[in-house]
C-alpha cells in the first residue's frame, strides 16, 4: 500500500482535493480533523495536555480550542511543547487507519506535513498551491476574518516554496487550471510507479 501526503498551505484547496480523491474511492486521513478527536477522546493525551496547560482547556469535559489556541498563539515554546504532545498521537493514529484500508493507496491531508514531518512516514508526497492573494481571499471568506488575521496565521507556517522543494507533486489551484485533471494524472502516475 502506498502512502501518500497531501499538503499545501491555508486556503491553497486542500481539503477539494482531499474531496476529490474520496470520490475516486481513495481513503483519506484528515489529520488536522483526527487531532481534535484525539485532543477530546484520548485519555492518554487528555491528560498529557491537562498536565501541561491545565484543567482549564476542557469545559464541562469538552476541549476549550479557543482557550487553548490563546495559550500557544505567539508562544513558539508552548506551541512546540502542543506539538509533541499531540503529533505521536496522530502519527500512532495514522498507521493504524492506514493498517485497517484496503486500497492501493491511502492519502494524509496535513498543513504542516513537513513541519510535523508526517512526511517520513510518507511514500510519496503531493502539494497543493494557490497565488497568496486568492488564498487570503479563499479564508476570510472561509472563516470570516480580517486580512491582518489571515497573514498573522500564514506567518506560521512555510512557503509554498520550501514545501514545493520537497514534493513529488503539485497541483496548481489557481482557478484556472483543472483540478480534476491534475490529480487524475498524478493518481495516475502513483498507480504505475
Amino acid at each position: 500500500m502506498k502512502k501518500v501526503g497531501l499538503t499545501g498551505g491555508m486556503g491553497s484547496g486542500k481539503s477539494v482535493v482531499s474531496h476529490f480523491l474520496e470520490i475516486r474511492g481513495f481513503p483519506v486521513y484528515d489529520s488536522d480533523w483526527r487531532a481534535k478527536q484525539l485532543m477530546q477522546n484520548d485519555q492518554s493525551l487528555r491528560e498529557s495536555l491537562v498536565t501541561e496547560f491545565g484543567s482549564s482547556i476542557y469545559i464541562n469535559d469538552r476541549l476549550n480550542r479557543q482557550y487553548l489556541s490563546s495559550l500557544v498563539f505567539d508562544k513558539p515554546d508552548r506551541l512546540n511543547t502542543l506539538t509533541h504532545l499531540v503529533h505521536p498521537a496522530v502519527k500512532t493514529d495514522f498507521l493504524i487507519w492506514a493498517d485497517r484500508q484496503h486500497s492501493p493507496m491511502v492519502f494524509l491531508e496535513s498543513a504542516i506535513l513537513f513541519e510535523s514531518a508526517f512526511s517520513l512516514l510518507m511514500d510519496k508526497v503531493m502539494i497543493v498551491t494557490a497565488p497568496l492573494e486568492l488564498r487570503i481571499s479563499r479564508i476570510i471568506q472561509r472563516d470570516g476574518v480580517t486580512k491582518e488575521d489571515v497573514l498573522q496565521r500564514l506567518k506560521n507556517q512555510w512557503s509554498d516554496e520550501k514545501k514545493v522543494s520537497m514534493a513529488d507533486y503539485v497541483i496548481i489551484n489557481d482557478d484556472t487550471r483543472s483540478i480534476i485533471e491534475q490529480v487524475a494524472k498524478v493518481i495516475e502516475e502513483l498507480s504505475i510507479e
